[in-house]
């Protein structure tokens, strides 16, 4: 058994540590609660434009489409990698690289496959196996729509440009603070859509619809990295609250473990003690 001075320097350590993550786990939620309310607002809007988006393209055979959704063989792929920049999320950021591995060396396999990292974890892991293309951490310092479209335009000028012939995205969807969905959606080209050729649109375009669906699609586009970062931001401070969460609890279990054995050792020290001077006094008496 640990002597009694180890014991209570380790119960100093982990009461430390676990005021420490209960602090982190505090500050965690709070940031969770703007971050949620942004993401689950934002989401109606960006559900809406896409619906619109896919219902007017199903209906126009207008060229604009053409040049986002067209389908090449697949020979150069981009994964654009969605992580956080700090850590003690538990598998928030591990199941995005296990994600972006699975589908490099499963989905593309012999492709090639560049990552653009958005988060420094990813990028520190990834840069060891791929190719990165870009590396934007500093997009959390001010995660506003006008920073983000300047990614959305870069991947879609890559694309038209032919420097790759599909582009992905892998992030962390926000269900709740204690789940998060690994998503791998595919950015560019644009998926075909299926529509029911008896279904009437009751809709007066103004301007016309060729030139609402040419201003559509890159306004869509730049909300769906949009949202994926939102998503993934809400993702992380639910992973992150709820990582704390239990770190603190074990924290809590570990120091109330670490008090009953040391006072077992003190209980025994002291009844060592009185058996030495019980003894000391019967030798005395002889």
């Amino acid at each position: 058994m640990a002597n009694l001075k180890d014991l209570r320097s380790r119960i100093t350590s982990v009461s430390s540590t676990m005021q420490i993550t209960s602090a982190m786990k505090m500050v965690s939620a709070a940031k969770l609660s703007k971050a949620q309310d942004a993401i689950t607002q934002m989401r109606p809007y960006a559900e809406k434009l896409s619906e619109l988006l896919q219902n007017l393209s199903a209906t126009t055979d207008s060229d604009q489409n053409s040049k986002y959704a067209e389908q090449r063989e697949v020979n150069n792929v981009l994964v654009v990698a969605i992580s956080s920049n700090r850590g003690l999320a538990g598998a928030f950021n591990s199941n995005i690289v296990k994600a972006v591995k699975l589908l490099a060396s499963e989905d593309y396999s012999g492709k090639n496959v560049e990552v653009m990292t958005i988060g420094k974890k990813a990028n520190d892991i990834l840069r060891k196996t791929f190719d990165i293309y870009k590396n934007n951490n500093e997009i959390y310092d001010d995660l506003s729509y006008d920073n983000v479209a300047e990614i959305a335009e870069d991947l879609m000028k890559q694309f038209l440009d032919g420097k790759y012939d599909k582009i992905v995205v892998v992030y962390n969807h926000f269900r709740n603070a204690g789940t998060q969905i690994v998503m791998k959606e595919q950015f560019l080209p644009l998926k075909p859509v299926e529509t029911d050729e008896d279904v009437i649109l009751d809709y007066i375009f103004e301007p016309s619809k060729e030139e609402i669906v040419r201003e559509l699609i890159p306004k869509s586009l730049k909300m769906q990295i949009f949202k994926a970062l939102r998503d993934s931001f809400a993702s992380e401070h639910g992973a992150r609250m709820t990582a704390m969460h239990k770190a603190t609890d074990n924290a809590t279990e570990l120091r109330d473990e670490l008090r009953l054995s040391y006072n077992k050792a003190r209980q025994a020290a002291i009844t060592n003690e009185i058996l030495e001077i019980v003894g000391g006094a019967e030798a005395l008496n002889k």
